[in-house]
């Protein structure tokens, strides 16, 4: 599909508001995120009040500080915080990616996969900000791919890799900047059936780790076959270097397991198991996870369920909830506390510990799934 490229670049330079407007919420977090850091600095892809969509950067006091226009709806975006490069990813099945830098310094970059293939939403940069990594579908196989793109010349793809299984959705850049841990959710599509799944009888998810310089295959985990239907689909990585991973169930709602586990490199998948069954109370659905500040608390968004649960790591238990209407996009965002976005069109930081920091609405605004903290 040709996309007008004009179409990405108007509107981009938006009201700016006043550093001390966009900072104000540092000190709300107990300056958790260090000096110099915005803690209101937040990007996520989003429905706008008139119905397109759009990737904005805003701040928890209500203020939209930079927008632009997508031509259809976002999903992730990969954050390059050093150089200030961001990417927004086409909600699956789409085929196109915007890049941006956050201080609008350079035009946006819009690229696409190449005609046989599409994203899966999400994607991450190389340490040091000079290759993109993103989950693709092959059209012609249905094998999940990672597509590598040169994110220092225009985001060119100059090649590609297994992910070792099919449906892969999240990929993260572990902390020894080389490994990759990938979530193949298991669940073929096609691009001429959209989103419709055509495998749940003999769904394989796994989560795999790859060499991100070579593709080459470290270790992978599977899911036991009573949980064939478990699709592994986000990952988050701790304290002490286990992926986190949340889970979608494709069986029926009366079986539904827990949906939250980890696993290491050289460890097996791990579901973690509550004192009373929460998989059926959370709709069978994760939509996002992530980590936070000091790595030892996990928060897990069900947004069919409109709750948040954290997740100690050490301890592998479940410690306490947030409740939010439609809230999928969570972000690390203070040493212990987490920001969080609804289709609704609020923001909010809450702890694990109850204590509520900040809650703020953008009408007519709905979040997609995933939020990121820019700072």
């Amino acid at each position: 599909m040709a996309i007008d490229r004009r179409h990405f670049l108007i509107g981009t330079a938006l009201t700016m508001a006043s550093a001390g407007a966009t900072r104000a919420f540092a000190g709300m977090l107990d300056g958790d995120l260090g000096s110099g850091v915005a803690a209101g600095d937040l990007i996520a892809a989003c429905r706008r009040p008139d119905g397109s969509y759009s990737v904005v950067v805003l701040s928890l006091d209500g203020t939209v500080l930079r927008e632009l226009p997508l031509e259809g709806r976002g999903h992730d975006i990969a954050l390059d915080r050093a150089s200030g490069q961001a990417v927004v990813f086409a909600r699956r099945p789409g085929s196109f990616a915007l890049a941006f830098d956050l201080h609008d310094r350079r035009e946006p970059v819009l690229f696409t996969t190449p005609a046989n293939r599409h994203f899966y939403g999400h994607g991450v940069f190389a340490r040091d900000g000079r290759l993109l990594y993103a989950t693709e579908h092959d059209n012609d196989t249905r094998d999940g791919r990672i597509g590598v793109y040169d994110a220092m010349g225009n985001y060119r793809r100059i090649g590609e890799f297994p992910t070792y299984g099919i449906g892969p959705h999240e990929v993260i850049l572990l902390a020894d900047g080389k490994t990759l841990a990938v979530a193949n959710g298991g669940i073929e599509t096609h691009i001429e059936t959209g989103r419709e799944k055509l495998n749940l009888s003999s769904m394989q998810p796994s989560l795999a780790f790859i060499d991100s310089a070579s593709g080459r295959l470290l270790s992978q985990h599977m899911q036991r076959a009573s949980l064939h239907k478990l699709s592994i689909r986000h990952l988050a990585q701790d304290a002490r270097g286990l992926v986190w991973f949340g889970c979608q169930w494709e069986g029926a709602d009366a079986e539904t397991p827990e949906l939250v586990g980890c696993a290491g490199l050289d460890q097996p998948l791990r579901i973690v198991e509550p004192a009373r069954p929460m998989g059926a109370e959370l709709a069978g659905y994760i939509g996002a996870v992530a980590v936070s500040g000091d790595g030892r608390i996990i928060a897990a968004s069900a947004p069919r369920a409109g709750r948040i649960i954290y997740v100690d790591t050490e301890r592998a238990a479940i410690i306490g909830e947030t409740l939010l209407m439609d809230g999928c996009g969570v972000t690390g965002a203070s040493r212990s506390g987490f920001a969080m976005s609804s289709g609704m069109g609020v923001l909010q930081t809450d702890r694990p510990d109850h204590t509520h920091l900040v809650t703020t609405t953008f009408p007519g605004r709905a979040f997609d799934n995933h939020l990121r903290l820019i700072g």
